[in-house]
């Protein structure tokens, strides 16, 4: 097993998302792991990050870690082709990206996941944190994009 160094990322602009983002690319997760606390204007997802960060060229320890995703300063969410119907199923994360509002420093955060599935967030500003646990395990499998499976 690798010991990676836990991430602790902040973003303030789009450019600090695109960090994260690709910290997060092919992040697995349950439904049961989207949480929305309108209250709060907090939505969170709990992901299992595959550590893009700590590979050493073609060949080298892999691993994951889990990981908390959270945004900020949210005012609304919508889905599409994502539902929590079945709390078990569980869904890759691609992408998360910045869409700039009418009133800036708001927009739209949209999280792309495999399968066509998005979540769009409607924000006052980008406010998102990706804090790792300690929580980490070995893993055999690299995700790859352009491999064709039959």
């Amino acid at each position: 097993m690798v010991d990676m160094k836990p991430l602790r990322l902040i973003t303030e602009d789009a450019s600090d998302l695109e960090v994260i983002s690709s910290a997060v690319q092919d992040a697995v997760l349950k439904a049961e792991k989207l949480k929305y606390d309108a209250r709060k204007r907090r939505f969170t997802l709990e992901v299992n990050r595959f550590g893009w960060e700590e590979l050493d060229g073609k060949r080298g320890p892999r691993s994951r870690v889990r990981a908390i995703l959270a945004f900020d300063g949210v005012l609304g969410v919508k889905t599409r082709a994502v539902s929590k119907a079945d709390p078990d199923m569980v869904m890759s994360l691609l992408s998360v990206s910045f869409t700039p509002g009418d009133e800036p420093p708001g927009g739209t955060i949209s999280l792309l996941f495999s399968g066509d599935g998005e979540l769009a967030l409607s924000v006052e500003a980008i406010d998102v944190t990706l804090l790792d646990s300690d929580y980490e395990w070995a893993t055999r499998h690299t995700p790859d994009h352009d491999k064709r499976r039959r």
